[in-house]
């Protein structure tokens, strides 16, 4: 079923509960700015001579008429066409370093829903095998990391990372999607954070409990300190490789640093974050850095301390209290929750429209709060971005 949106003249004007401030009519009005279908693609139309996509614009704090929209785990499991792929390609390792299919999965989401931001298909794991740290991703169980470095010998062993000569794949496949994108959306590329990185790699995949990496940062932190020196050095190479090959901003994943107590955060992760944007800035002053952690409300203010440009907020905070909390100079992120997206149509809209309308009008993206659960409606996905892209300041 057809539908389209008409240009809003301000966001306040847009009914929370109503339908009929977004018309299901199958014709496309000449002012329209949209003209979607579901199950089809969800685009405007194409910008001539375009100078920055939108979320940089949104970003940088410039005059935007609405929010950027991108959502995390954009590429992948809920989609029908995702799905297909890997019965082709069941690894994921071959399915995320292979520069065709790299670039096919985080083009599939581009080309039906048409977001402000088009995410590398990739993994935080990835630079792993080239830091000397083997691993494998396996289905049903996660990540398994086959000789966990918890000793000082151990963390000897582990090489710092130089992108060019491990993951050569990582770069040709941003050079082919900012070409294929084409500057109408922000080709984004990410990274792990070290405290995370070094969570995984510690406790040998995916913990419930953190006592592995918690008994080597409190019986031995002099080891865990080296380990996370070199994650920091080898993720700021990392970030400026992405960038020198297309990458329009880099999201920083710090997944597992809310596992610690501020005081531990501060010690731990803080100031390897607040190394590696500084290390960045120096060479790529321009480039946006957004920071996400997941569960962070308690410590919206010391990820403020990194200087990232943008703070990703997750559900559990309201976005008022986030904006208020991180103040006016750094942009957000978020933060609607995934579950909403099993949602009826009416509900989705109504979350939208509530995160918005918190967020203020410029330096906010609209995402969700977490990554896209498996199983999420493909056409609730559309509705998302549908509603997204008509709303207006």
């Amino acid at each position: 079923m057809a539908c389209n949106y008409s240009s809003l003249s301000s966001f306040s004007a847009i009914p929370i509960s109503s339908k009929s401030a977004f018309p299901s009519s199958s014709r496309c009005n000449v002012k329209s700015r949209i003209c979607c279908s579901v199950g089809g693609t969800v685009a405007e139309p194409k910008a001539i001579n375009a100078t920055e996509p939108l979320l940089l614009d949104a970003v940088r704090g410039k005059e935007v008429e609405r929010p950027p929209v991108w959502l995390m785990r954009q590429a992948g499991r809920y989609m029908k066409s995702y799905q297909i792929l890997c019965e082709k390609h069941p690894s994921f390792r071959e399915r995320s370093e292979n520069v065709d299919l790299v670039v096919e999965i985080s083009l599939q989401p581009w080309k039906v829903f048409q977001p402000d931001g088009v995410i590398l298909f990739s993994d935080i794991l990835t630079p792993l095998s080239g830091m000397n740290i083997p691993f494998d991703i396996i289905k049903g169980k996660g990540p398994v990391i086959f000789d966990p470095p918890r000793t000082a010998t151990d963390v000897e062993k582990v090489r710092e990372f130089i992108p060019e000569e491990s993951v050569p794949y990582v770069g040709e496949a941003l050079t082919i999607l900012r070409k294929e994108v084409n500057n109408q959306a922000a080709v984004l590329g990410f990274v792990g954070a070290p405290f995370t990185l070094a969570s995984y790699v510690i406790e040998g995949g995916s913990s419930k409990n953190f006592t592995k990496i918690k008994r080597l940062a409190f019986a031995e932190p002099k080891v865990l300190h080296a380990l996370l020196q070199k994650f920091a050095t080898s993720m700021a190479k990392y970030i400026r490789y992405q960038a020198d090959n297309g990458a329009q901003a880099v999201q920083i994943f710090d997944s597992w640093a809310t596992e610690l107590s501020p005081v531990d955060f501060e010690e731990f992760s803080l100031p390897y974050l607040k190394q590696i944007v500084e290390s960045v800035k120096l060479t790529h002053p321009d480039l946006p850095l957004i920071l996400y952690a997941s569960g962070s409300g308690g410590l919206l203010e010391r990820l403020l301390l990194t200087g990232v440009d943008v703070v990703s907020l997750d559900w559990t905070v309201d976005m008022a209290d986030g904006r208020r909390r991180l103040g006016p100079n750094v942009a957000v992120q978020g933060n609607v929750d995934p579950g909403v997206l099993f949602g009826s149509k009416d509900f989705i809209t109504n979350r939208i429209n509530d995160t918005v309308k918190k967020a203020g009008r410029g330096k906010h993206i609209l995402n969700l709060g977490h990554g896209i659960k498996v199983g999420t409606p493909e056409e609730n996905v559309a509705h998302f971005f549908e509603v997204a892209k008509g709303l207006r300041y």
